[in-house]
């Protein structure tokens, strides 16, 4: 396979002509970390933005920063960090969970859309991507976006490229708005309770005004003999306090909670984030979204089909991983089946090539909603030659 590196805007333009004029099925890579993420690739040529690295705007006091797309994603974190500042999303690092190795890029978390634990009080990456430099299917290069969040009519394509793994173009730079880091970090852990009380005990957390940043709930065997629910405070260490105090009080029925902070904490959540529970098994594994109180319901007709199935909850139950057996369609008709009549959708994130080339890997569409996917591909990719199949058979 032919690898294309270009260092310069002007560079990257030439390749994707070059490609678009002899319709060459076009693979986009940043670090190869998740390169094992949608439906196996059938191109022929990959184009890398592993030239195109550096930070390219931070401004701490406007909480904004802009990097070419191959810059790593532990560069742009480590200089927030030296002011203390972060992003707001806390992005998943995939390589424990698919054996990848390489760099997470600031491009492939911009790409994907990929968030963290702190996604169901921060929102999403695409909720902090506020400017984008895209190379289209034409070869041209556009920009959208800038240093400031604002509200626009029309199409808004730097949320529209968020989480289209490049399929729709070659981004080149991205802006994100950034936030402060807590001066203190706090987890609240109760044990043995069940998955439905615990989902019960999550929402009324997130309900309440002492606003956890991280909710999840981990059954018995998910990294500990017994199930564990867990609630992340975040800010002043003042307001941490009282806050923990008000929260054990308003949850007292289900016991007093443990608090643990510094490293085991962090430990903890990065092991919720990265579904490091299920690294180094040979499972596979799904990502669920549901209303968080459809969780348990889902996972319960699910095991009744599937009894070696294994899972845990983050975002308040409303993210279900899953793990399963990965012979046949790994578990594909009977998952969606449980989760269609709730609402919920199912993306496949793990499994061999043979079972990514035949299962449907995101949610299926309708039938008008995959003819406006086949549009919006069209529109920016009139040749087809990016990731083509990656997302959906055909697009």
């Amino acid at each position: 396979m032919m690898l294309h590196t270009p260092t310069t805007d002007a560079q990257a333009c030439a390749v994707v002509a070059s490609i678009i004029e002899a319709r060459i099925p076009l693979a986009i890579r940043g670090g190869g970390t998740r390169s094992g993420l949608g439906r196996p690739d059938n191109a022929v040529s990959t184009l890398s933005s592993a030239g195109l690295t550096g930070i390219t705007l931070y401004e701490p006091a406007e909480m904004v920063i802009g990097a070419r797309a191959g810059t790593p994603l532990k560069l742009i974190e480590q200089t927030l960090a030296s002011r203390g500042q972060m992003l707001p999303f806390e992005p998943m690092d995939h390589r424990a969970l698919l054996g990848s190795e390489g760099e997470p890029t600031i491009g492939a978390i911009a790409s994907g859309n990929i968030s963290g634990p702190r996604r169901i009080n921060a929102g999403a990456a695409r909720d902090s991507l506020i400017g984008i430099k895209l190379i289209n299917g034409r070869g041209e290069l556009v920009k959208s976006g800038g240093r400031v969040m604002k509200n626009v009519t029309g199409l808004d394509l730097v949320k529209l490229v968020a989480g289209s793994f490049g399929t729709l173009g070659f981004l080149t730079e991205v802006t994100f708005r950034v936030l402060p880091r807590p001066e203190r970090v706090v987890t609240l852990i109760w044990e043995g309770l069940s998955d439905e009380v615990a989902v019960a005990l999550l929402s009324a957390a997130l309900g309440s005004p002492f606003e956890p940043m991280a909710a999840a709930h981990l059954p018995a065997g998910i990294g500990g003999e017994d199930a564990r629910t867990v609630l992340r405070l975040e800010n002043f260490s003042a307001s941490i306090s009282y806050r923990a105090a008000e929260l054990a009080r308003l949850l007292k029925a289900h016991g007093r909670p443990e608090l643990i902070e510094g490293r085991t904490s962090d430990k903890l959540w990065r092991e919720v984030r990265d579904a490091a529970f299920f690294a180094g098994s040979d499972e596979a594994v799904w990502r669920l979204s549901l209303a968080p109180t459809n969780g348990p319901k889902a996972t319960a007709a699910i095991a009744r089909a599937i009894p070696q199935a294994r899972w845990f909850y983050d975002w308040g139950g409303g993210l279900v991983w899953l793990a399963v057996p990965a012979h046949g369609d790994a578990g594909a008709a009977t998952i969606r089946a449980a989760t269609k009549p709730l609402g919920g959708h199912a993306t496949l994130v793990r499994a061999p090539d043979a079972v990514r080339a035949v299962v449907p890997v995101f949610e299926p569409l309708a039938e008008p909603l995959m003819r406006v996917t086949a549009g919006i591909k069209k529109s920016f990719d009139p040749e087809g030659v990016f990731e083509p199949g990656r997302m959906y058979a055909g697009i």
